[in-house]
């Protein structure tokens, strides 16, 4: 007869799958001193490495746009515009400039004296300061700045290191390097214009130099050709007149031939030709009107023969025309021509130069220009940098909380840990008691039910 028993089942394995949080609190706070000295000891091993690291410090510098009367001299040259912000743009660049920074590095290598290290050159060292050490700031361009632009430079270093010299000298150093910069562009842009100037004053004196000589031997040629014209219309002049005294002389040796035919020796008239007593009546003098003109033989042989013997004679006809002698004249003024002189004696030709007035009074402006480079205000330094109040870095207050409580955490997981431990190995205690038990069970005998044991007493 097989038995009906049961064990019920146990509530402790139910209870061991669940966390008893009072139990665990109590584990916990049983082991209250590992947790204290947990943390006891993260802090001092926190302390101890805040109190051996080596401090940092930072400062930084912030450079605004300079006022515009401090560029105001530079902008009025008319030949450099520099507008306060570009002022400040270029600063910046020469701030973040690799060259700049390597150049003030050495010539300031006492201030740098911590950042060199055996074995290193000087560039090596350099290159650890510049990467690590000193960074610019600059305004986001999403963000709408009301005020004006800015620029900020920062530097971090370590303790023992001047870092309020270094940078405060460093901004002096960039500002510096720009105005020489400025004032380098400034005098080769002036020497440039001063240049194109010369060239454009030379190309005018050229210019006025060839018109001059063209003009001169316009004049020349107009001379020579006056000259020529002249001498044409007197040699033409004088072969007329040679003409016509040859024909004169011809005119009056004909009149001659006819009045010795006629036997007229002295100047007679038509009508006292056919009187019968001209030839006594010598002392008589006859008056003739009409409109004909006299034959040339009435003047009579002795008159004729007198006039041909001096045309005959004579060696030049030019008194006898007017014209010539304005010719010679003219010629006479040919020979020398004034206004050749006078072109030809300037000695300062320069004045008579044609529009080069405005070149002249700006070659004057640049030679005489003078912008005091040393008190030009590039931008304005509205915060230099001081003396920090204290280290960045390390922070020893957050970093010995941070040990007190990353030891209190340690020591919290500590205790947890042991405790399910304790509980685990207590569990396989429990369970291995409860697997006997069943096994003494199995080996007992079947025993009757109670409503059988009743019907065996009936």
């Amino acid at each position: 007869m097989s038995s009906c028993f049961h064990a019920p089942p146990s509530s402790s394995a139910h209870a061991s799958d669940d966390i008893d949080f009072v139990a665990l609190f109590h584990a916990v706070w049983q082991k209250k001193k590992l947790i204290l000295a947990a943390s006891i000891g993260a802090g001092l091993v926190a302390a101890l490495y805040a109190y051996s690291v080596i401090p940092e410090y930072e400062v930084g510098s912030v450079l605004r746009p300079a006022a515009i009367n401090e560029l105001d001299a530079l902008n009025r040259s008319e030949i450099y515009q520099l507008p306060p912000g570009d002022a400040l743009t270029r600063v910046g660049a020469s701030l973040e400039s690799y060259d700049t920074r390597l150049s003030f590095f050495r010539s300031n290598q006492k201030l740098f004296q911590k950042f060199e290290r055996p074995g290193r050159t000087l560039e090596q060292s350099f290159e650890e300061f510049n990467r690590n050490s000193i960074g610019l700031v600059l305004p986001d361009p999403k963000v709408q700045n009301a005020l004006s632009p800015f620029i900020k430079i920062e530097m971090r270093y370590p303790q023992g290191v001047d870092g309020v010299a270094i940078l405060n000298g460093f901004v002096d150093y960039a500002i510096a390097v720009e105005r020489e910069q400025i004032a380098a562009d400034l005098n080769v842009i002036v020497r440039n214009r001063l240049s194109e100037l010369k060239g454009k004053l030379g190309s005018a004196r050229s210019s006025y130099d060839i018109g001059k000589e063209a003009k001169i031997a316009a004049l020349r040629e107009s001379d020579n050709l006056r000259r020529a014209q002249l001498q044409d219309e007197l040699k033409a002049l004088r072969a007329q007149l040679k003409a016509l005294r040859a024909d004169r002389i011809a005119q009056l040796s004909e009149a001659i031939v006819i009045a010795k035919t006629l036997g007229i020796r002295k100047p007679s008239t038509p009508s006292s030709l056919g009187d019968p007593d001209r030839g006594s009546s010598s002392g008589l003098m006859r008056t003739e009107i009409n409109n004909q003109q006299i034959p040339l033989y009435f003047m009579g042989v002795e008159a004729l023969e007198a006039e041909r013997s001096v045309l005959a004679q004579r060696k030049s006809d030019d008194f006898t025309e007017g014209r010539i002698a304005q010719i010679a004249k003219e010629l006479q003024l040919l020979q020398s021509n004034r206004e050749i002189e006078v072109l030809s004696r300037r000695e300062n030709e320069d004045i008579f130069l044609g529009g080069v007035e405005s070149l002249r009074a700006e070659e004057v402006r640049l030679s005489s220009l003078n912008v005091d480079m040393s008190r030009l205000k590039l931008v304005t330094i509205d915060k230099r940098a001081l003396e920090p109040l204290g280290p960045i870095k390390p922070k020893k207050v957050l970093i010995i909380a941070t040990g007190l409580i990353l030891g209190l955490l340690a020591g919290l997981v500590v205790s947890v840990v042991l405790h399910l431990l304790k509980k685990t190995a207590g569990n396989s205690r429990d369970r291995h008691g409860i697997s006997s038990f069943s096994s003494a069970e199995r080996q007992l005998p079947d025993l009757p039910s109670p409503r059988t044991l009743h019907k065996v007493i009936k």
